[in-house]
């Protein structure tokens, strides 16, 4: 016979505000991203 025992852990994750130095930096890092996407485009027309 055999025995299986499970246990169940619950982890609950909540959203933690961000303050306005981490949203202007996801902002800074969204327009380096777009512009480096922009780059790449004119360098695959070119060729």
């Amino acid at each position: 016979m055999m025995t299986i025992n499970l246990f169940f852990l619950t982890i609950s994750i909540s959203k933690r505000q961000k303050s306005i130095e981490e949203y202007e930096r996801e902002q800074r890092v969204n327009k380096l991203m777009e512009e480096m996407k922009d780059r790449q485009y004119s360098m695959i027309r070119l060729f």
